[in-house]
């Protein structure tokens, strides 16, 4: 991300979630807080779709599609996850590069925990501000700054009052793939002296597929390339080093055949996105 703007790739996932929000065919998805979360340009492009009304030009068509195919994406995304942190029914939930999540907002099984938002302090700051006009479901929200070019991870979450002898959930969604080998390393050695038994960690990461230079190609466009890849084998390993066994590990086109035939067919070519879920052993 760029210095004094909020991540665009966290804007990009909010928006792709406000448009899929009640309009999904054969599934129930619903995410109300991610309008409310978004920067206003974003906001715009979101009601324009949701609008139904016919596309000016060309380009706005072509822009509306694309949106629509990342709002099919964010899909089974958000309720694998989302399912994974139920299960997990956790005290202490804590989001490594929070961006614009609505989760402390809009899920009620999160009643009694207390949620950990971790993120750059440019991207916390605008979020603050519009999280403001939402209702917290969420026992507590503790913001967390840390910008990793100057602060420490464990010592910025000891600072927010997280307790390492309680279990913890772990969200980690859309960070790996933006992180050198090492960067992950450090920031599981973390994880892992922080998690009590019974802790969870959920984690969304890229493989190689077909489309993958595809999406390298945009996301480096927008100042946010790929950085690492993993097989799920790959990844098993890479947390069972770290203390964690791997319960469950899913490409995105399986995750979507268990919500509604469309949506497997809408997203049979996103093989590259996998959410592997573990537990602290």
């Amino acid at each position: 991300m760029k210095p004094g703007r909020e991540s665009q790739t966290a804007v990009m996932v909010a928006t792709a979630r406000a448009a899929a929000h009640g309009r999904t065919p054969g599934v129930d998805f619903q995410d109300p807080t991610a309008l409310a979360l978004l920067p206003d340009e974003a906001r715009l492009r979101v009601e324009d779709l949701r609008s139904g009304a016919a596309p000016a030009n060309l380009r706005v068509r072509f822009a509306r599609e694309f949106l629509d195919r990342r709002a099919k994406m964010m899909v089974p995304r958000t309720v694998a996850i989302d399912e994974a942190v139920r299960a997990a029914a956790a005290p202490q939930v804590v989001i490594l590069g929070a961006g614009l999540d609505g989760r402390a907002w809009r899920m009620p099984e999160l009643r009694d925990a207390v949620v950990f938002e971790v993120d750059h302090p440019d991207s916390q700051r605008e979020k603050q501000a519009r999280a403001a006009a939402l209702t917290r479901v969420a026992r507590e929200v503790r913001y967390v700054p840390v910008d990793f070019t100057r602060d420490r991870l464990e010592d910025a979450l000891a600072a927010a009052g997280h307790d390492p002898a309680r279990p913890t959930t772990w969200i980690w969604e859309g960070v790996v793939m933006y992180l050198e080998r090492a960067a992950i390393e450090a920031t599981l050695a973390v994880v892992q002296r922080r998690s009590a038994p019974g802790s969870h960690l959920i984690l969304l990461y890229l493989s190689r597929a077909l489309i993958l230079p595809l999406v390298a190609f945009f996301l480096r466009r927008i100042g946010e390339p790929i950085r690492s890849l993993f097989t799920p084998d790959q990844m098993c390993t890479l947390l069972a080093r770290h203390g964690f066994t791997v319960t469950r590990d899913e490409g995105l086109p399986a995750i979507a055949a268990r919500l509604s035939a469309d949506l497997a067919r809408d997203t049979r070519i996103m093989k590259h996105m996998r959410v592997a879920t573990a537990q602290r052993t």
